[in-house]
């Protein structure tokens, strides 16, 4: 019996590269010519779903097809001229449709991969067939998103499983997803509801209850670019912290009866208050450094429907007990935050979880 993540065997091309594009045009002969470049010695194909582009990002595939067909790789095209596109989710998932590779590598049309990011990817693939395999990359411009890039490139591989809750996230991104299409076809398609919908965080997450892990290869494999126009900007920060929340109490706040809040402040109270009134329950104190709030000895969450409201103690962070949700964004205190985590001996994933 074939299991979920291995390929069946075929006569079709080993990868097919998944290329979304919408309005391109800026950087898709940089893009496709990465592709081409690729030292890769499997059999390889583009399949490109444009999605309703009003520049010339047709003629600039159509162009490409040529050169690339010449150098031995099928490429594959579909599209639709709507007026409107019908977003990230539905371009994957119809390119994805439209291929035939055993193995799928994600690929953004404003991103540019380094030569051998097909080949690595492969072989780590075919190591670990019910995982999606990401990499590092090099953002453009450099300093764009410097605590987002360290976070990115800097991951353990725990920690790829462990900070999945986190509002960064997929911990590996999606522009270097890279896995076979039997795992691809097991976990589900893109969810389709367009601008605004965090389509692969959903994906990541149904990747996760079904099973799979998460595999990084440590060399830089993919230029990934930052500018106003990426769909990632769509997303609204609200969405994502409904998800992540929803996620968090699915997957890890059942195996705790209680924890404690790491952060007294806005973002910890946040939280609480998006928690369910099970998830509420569980909750036995906030903990922070702030003098102030631990003076004031107690949250009272005033929206309650509960009689009486329920009142949270406050303590230093050296008299609470673990396990903790830690809501402090790591990396913006000089190490202190840090450092006093570490004082601690905590073990991440048993003790304590970001949420930052």
């Amino acid at each position: 019996m074939q299991a979920p993540g291995d390929p069946a065997p075929g006569p079709g091309p080993r990868v097919s590269i998944i290329l979304p594009v919408h309005n391109a045009e800026p950087w898709l002969d940089e893009c496709l010519n990465s592709v081409l470049q690729q030292d890769f010695e499997g059999t390889m194909e583009l399949s490109v779903f444009n999605d309703a582009s009003k520049d010339k990002s047709g003629t600039i595939i159509e162009n490409w097809k040529v050169k690339l067909e010449g150098s031995g790789i099928l490429v594959v095209i579909g599209g639709h001229d709507s007026p409107s596109p019908r977003g990230v989710g539905y371009s994957k998932n119809q390119a994805i449709a439209q291929s035939s590779g055993s193995y799928l590598c994600f690929l953004d049309s404003d991103d540019v991969m380094m030569s051998q990011r097909v080949r690595l990817q492969h072989e780590a693939a075919v190591q670990h067939p019910t995982s999606i395999i990401g990499c590092r990359v090099r953002r453009d411009p450099p300093e764009s998103t410097g605590r987002y890039t360290r976070w990115i490139n800097r991951l353990t591989p725990d920690q790829l499983l462990t900070q999945v809750f986190t509002s960064n996230g997929p911990t590996v991104i999606m522009p270097t997803w890279f896995c076979s299409r039997a795992w691809f076809s097991h976990v589900g398609r893109f969810d389709e509801g367009g601008q605004g919908v965090p389509e692969d965080l959903l994906f990541f997450y149904e990747h996760l209850r079904k099973g799979g892990g998460v595999v990084r290869v440590d060399q830089t494999l993919l230029l990934y670019r930052y500018h106003p126009q990426a769909a990632t900007h769509s997303v609204l920060e609200a969405t994502l912290w409904t998800h992540r929340v929803r996620f968090l109490e699915e997957r890890a706040l059942p195996r705790w009866a209680t924890f404690t809040i790491w952060n007294a402040g806005r973002q910890g109270r946040r939280l609480y208050r998006s928690l369910s009134a099970a998830g509420r329950r569980k909750v036995v104190a906030f903990c922070d450094v702030d003098k102030n709030k631990i003076a004031k000895g107690f949250y009272c969450y005033e929206d309650s429907q509960e009689r009486p409201k329920p009142r949270v103690p406050v303590v230093h962070f050296r008299a609470a007990r673990p396990p903790f949700v830690i809501c402090v964004k790591l990396d913006l205190t000089a190490g202190a935050f840090e450092d006093n985590l570490r004082s601690l001996r905590l073990q991440e994933g048993r003790d304590f979880l970001l949420f930052s």
